[in-house]
């Protein structure tokens, strides 16, 4: 049952523990830096509680952790659930065969790829990440999960930064969540 694991006692505790490092990587920026989270392990499994608790009776198959630190949260995850972890990665990054989408940043563009293998079309899917700020690379992530027909059942965050409004740029029909959301 979804809640049943984390009291927002337990929320606001990860929360303090998120350390805020300014001007990284570049003046201005505000950085959320989550290792003194994953380095305590009582708060780390509370975190992997909250996630399975947004994704229990879903029937995942195969969570997309998204470079770089999507990929811990997701993988830990993988293992507690017994289902597939999928990188979701930057451009030249993987081996093989991939599929790609590009995607535009606010002075630029990026890629993110994924093995074309990475999932059996229909496949239930969830998409994790630890911070939502544009939105930018989970959409990308989105919509190449749904480039080899995944059926996204989720989208997961550990923070989200609601001001920059990223929450926006997802496809409403498909349930986000974010365990901390931070307002300023």
């Amino acid at each position: 049952m979804k809640g049943s694991h984390m009291s927002s006692i337990s929320t606001s505790k990860v929360k303090d523990c998120i350390r805020n490092i300014p001007d990284f990587p570049k003046p201005g920026i505000l950085f959320r830096d989550i290792t003194p989270v994953l380095k305590d392990a009582a708060l780390f499994q509370e975190t992997l509680d909250w996630f399975e608790d947004q994704l229990s009776d879903m029937g995942v198959e195969y969570l997309i952790g998204i470079e770089s630190r999507g990929f811990i949260i997701a993988a830990a995850l993988a293992e507690r659930m017994k289902v597939g972890f999928v990188p979701a990665r930057k451009m030249g990054k993987l081996p093989g065969l991939v599929e790609r989408h590009k995607y535009d940043l606010e002075y630029g563009s990026d890629c993110i790829e994924m093995h074309a293998d990475a999932f059996p079309p229909g496949s239930k899917i969830a998409i994790i990440d630890d911070l939502l700020a544009t939105g930018g690379t989970a959409m990308a992530t989105v919509s190449l999960a749904q480039k080899l027909q995944g059926q996204i059942v989720s989208i997961l965050f550990m923070i989200e930064l609601a001001p920059i409004g990223g929450r926006k740029s997802l496809p409403p029909e498909i349930p986000t969540h974010s365990m901390i959301v931070y307002t300023y």
